[in-house]
């Protein structure tokens, strides 16, 4: 056991915490905006399911992710979902307690959670990779395993955090939405069959694109929330 403990790279765990930390943010927020208009009792049970399927899709992009990533518009299509999943999320409900009655909506909150982790992963397997590549041979699959096994607990108790959030502060769901597509536009600009037009993307470039991003799905989703608020009245009225 000492012998094994010598033979870790420290700075390869750190990297990997730290990673953990930082991109687990993202995904925490995802599960909590989707699990945000189920019932209290239920917000666990969409928690839990969503984290899980989201660390079994990490478990398969572990092999795939480097390859994955040099697929021209992959990118582009991942931006695209995380834009319309960022204005989804900021529309209102108006049949929200019907609709949590029922067993579909949390396989709903989970399909959305799984969608949009599916696409937000790629760039975290990817630096858990990449820390990993530093280390011994032999070793890097149990160094990447870490990596996914510490994602749990911080997702969850993350998204559980986030959730009380929002219950006290609604205006936490459109930040929550910004922050979709601030990721989707750094996605977009960084997509390799952009390249020949953008060369390489500079910091200046992405920062452009990330805050377009979140402007665009926060102008979105606040103009269609206010057009169904407006129609829904206009029902009521008449």
């Amino acid at each position: 056991m000492l012998a094994w403990l010598e033979q870790l790279h420290w700075g390869a765990v750190l990297q990997i915490v730290l990673i953990d930390i930082l991109l687990g943010g993202d995904n925490a927020v995802v599960i909590a905006l989707a699990c945000r208009k189920l019932e209290h009792r239920r917000r666990l049970q969409g928690i839990l399911w969503g984290t899980a399927g989201a660390i079994t899709l990490r478990v398969i992009l572990i092999a795939f992710a480097l390859a994955l990533l040099t697929v021209p518009y992959l990118k582009m299509v991942g931006a695209a979902l995380l834009l319309w999943i960022g204005v989804k999320l900021m529309q209102p409900d108006d049949n929200a307690h019907e609709q949590v009655s029922g067993a579909g909506s949390v396989w709903a909150a989970v399909r959305t959670i799984i969608v949009a982790d599916f696409v937000m992963s790629l760039d975290n397997v990817v630096a858990i990779a990449a820390a990993a590549q530093n280390t011994i041979a032999d070793h890097q699959i149990l160094y990447v395993a870490f990596g996914l096994l510490l994602s749990v607990p911080i997702i969850v108790w993350g998204s559980t955090l986030v959730l009380k959030l929002i219950d006290r502060f609604p205006l936490l769901v459109t930040f929550g939405a910004g922050l979709l597509g601030w990721i989707a536009g750094g996605m977009l600009v960084t997509d390799i069959a952009l390249d020949p037009w953008l060369g390489q993307v500079d910091a200046t470039l992405r920062l452009t694109a990330e805050i377009a991003g979140a402007l665009l799905v926060v102008g979105i989703g606040l103009w269609l929330a206010r057009r169904h608020t407006a129609q829904a009245r206009k029902k009521v009225a008449s």
